[in-house]
């Protein structure tokens, strides 16, 4: 098992290495002049240059990535662009928290309902509960992650009022765990509704091929229970492919949470993500995508890791 960490590990550098390089090419590609949102209009040529030349915009594009990647290595993500020459690093670990809080509970949310919904849909297959089960699945599946966001706002924050319509004040507030929670619910809930459904399908599709099987008559026959029969011999077989699709699913809480985040106004990296890239901020851009590419790679790692777990047949 160390092995294949190692090496799993050894093979994501080159794939970490492509996603830099192909992200640096299309931000230098993009249309625009990253200093003209932090520099006065009227400011002279020669000032100009001053700054081009020290945020290194006047190097060729190739040299600039080698100076990011270097620097980088070094656990130096550079200064932003747009807010007055801050560390991006501290932008990041101000934000971080708030993303991985966010990821946290709705993958929490996503498992603690998918799983017993897909279960209850095997054992009562075709009944009205699987039926209701599936139709909510496939909505579930349908419905964009925005749209929803802005209908739960404007029921449950501007008409109900039982909800804030927007995280931001988090960021600045003193730490309280009912606040979180309460600004939490919303978007925790609109990020994990997708991967619910999709998890729901799988766990019900899955678990359908193990409640018949013979292993499972024979627990039955010796006079368990069948909520044991389901629990101790069914669920961990049939859970072995939701654990490798769910590895899958995690880049899409990173990429949803860029659109949760910017429409909640949740303070975490995905909305940090949207403003530099709409001002051109390379150095932020650049730093949420090296973190997201490792959270991506390091969530497939976990899944396999999951996988030997569950199933003792597999080795590494």
């Amino acid at each position: 098992m160390v092995s294949y960490i190692i090496r799993r590990t050894l093979m994501a550098i080159p794939l970490l290495l492509g996603i830099t390089i192909v992200s640096f090419a299309i931000m230098h590609m993009a249309p625009g002049d990253p200093t003209a949102l932090m520099m006065d209009p009227n400011i002279s040529p020669a000032d100009r240059e001053v700054v081009m030349e020290k945020y290194g915009f006047n190097d060729p594009v190739h040299i600039q990535y080698f100076k990011w990647l270097g620097n980088m290595l070094q656990g130096d993500f550079g200064d932003s662009v747009i807010n007055k020459g801050r560390d991006v690093s501290e932008l990041i670990w101000n934000r971080l928290p708030n993303t991985l809080l966010l990821m946290g509970v709705s993958t929490i949310l996503a498992i603690a309902i998918a799983v017993p919904f897909g279960v209850i849909s095997a054992v009562r297959p075709y009944s009205k509960v699987d039926y209701t089960v599936t139709v909510s699945s496939f909505l579930g599946l349908a419905i964009p992650n925005f749209w929803f966001g802005l209908v739960l706002i404007m029921v449950f924050s501007v008409h109900l009022h039982w909800f804030p319509a927007s995280g931001t004040s988090t960021l600045n507030a003193p730490f309280s765990i009912w606040d979180r929670i309460h600004h939490l619910i919303l978007p925790a809930f609109v990020l994990a509704t997708a991967d619910m459904a999709s998890l729901t399908r799988y766990t019900r599709s899955s678990m359908i091929e193990v409640v018949n099987q013979d292993y499972m008559r024979t627990a039955r026959a010796k006079g368990f229970r069948e909520g044991k029969v389901i629990a101790k011999h069914g669920l961990r077989n049939g859970l072995i492919p939701v654990i490798t699709i769910f590895g899958i699913m995690i880049p899409s809480f990173i990429g949803g949470s860029v659109i949760v985040e910017s429409v909640f106004g949740w303070p975490g990296l995905g909305k940090l993500f949207v403003d530099s890239a709409f001002q051109r901020d390379y150095p932020i851009v650049m730093a949420i995508t090296v973190i997201s590419s490792v959270l991506v790679v390091a969530g497939n790692l976990i899944a396999d890791i999951l996988y030997a777990i569950f199933d003792p047949r597999i080795e590494y």
